[in-house]
């Protein structure tokens, strides 16, 4: 049985989506509401740079659709750091903040790495460790974004396989393409948009992307997020994806 596929963006306050993506008129509150009327995920951002309120993921989670999926960014406090060993108190922090209140939007934990992060894997190995599989009886799922070609290791790979995590797959000029093991799911982060496409990519690169989604949901659960690049045209890529899919 196949998996579902997810499609969305990074967060979802951006200026200059206002008139383009977002109808202009649109009240800033309405913006996360009309993304799950649009798209079937997002990224949650604020999570990077500071501890949300439990209350908060509650109202976030309200305001979209059943099916609709969160990915939530880990701390910063969790990722850029020289001892990834030391993590523990900031992971627990991170995870005990109250996302659990997203219930069943609750997607995968996007853990980023800094493009400078060297693979150690002894220390890589002792972060693993850390990662809880569940909070508060909720299951929780993992993706490492590493952005270094150092990780594109076979060390690596059998290093999140073996502890359950999926290895994002990115789109970008300088970041490694990484292809992870199978662990039930996948996670895509696509940041090559431009401007000069109104999709963002060319049709055949989204027809590219369609059929490899496809085929990792043979896998499992997909979750695809197109992000920086030309960011202004990221939605309409999502909802490009989100049509041939359909299609």
């Amino acid at each position: 049985m196949s998996g579902r596929i997810r499609v969305g963006i990074g967060g979802w306050v951006y200026e200059p989506w206002r008139g383009v993506f977002y109808p202009e008129g649109l009240r800033q509150k309405d913006e996360l509401h009309y993304v799950g009327e649009h798209l079937t995920a997002t990224e949650i951002n604020a999570t990077y740079y500071s501890t949300q309120k439990p209350a908060t993921f509650a109202n976030w989670a309200k305001a979209v659709p059943d099916g609709f999926s969160f990915a939530v960014k880990a701390s910063r406090y969790c990722t850029n750091r020289k001892v990834l060993a030391d993590a523990g108190e900031s992971i627990g922090k991170f995870v005990h903040q109250g996302i659990v209140e997203l219930g069943d939007r609750l997607g995968p934990i996007l853990w980023q790495f800094m493009p400078t992060k060297i693979f150690d894997p002894q220390d890589f190995a002792a972060f693993l460790q850390l990662l809880p599989s569940s909070v508060d009886g909720v299951p929780l799922r993992h993706a490492l974004e590493a952005r270094h070609e150092s990780f594109d290791d076979p060390a690596f790979i059998a290093m999140a396989r073996d502890a359950g995590a999926a290895v994002v797959l990115a789109d970008h000029e300088a970041y490694p393409a990484i292809h992870g093991a199978d662990v039930g799911f996948s996670y895509l982060r696509l940041m090559r948009a431009q401007e000069e496409e109104v999709a963002g990519y060319p049709s055949a690169d989204l027809t590219g992307w369609a059929k490899t989604t496809q085929g990792l949901a043979e896998r499992g659960d997909v979750f695809a997020f197109f992000i920086s690049g030309a960011k202004v045209r990221n939605p309409a890529a999502a909802m490009d994806l989100i049509a041939r899919l359909k299609a």
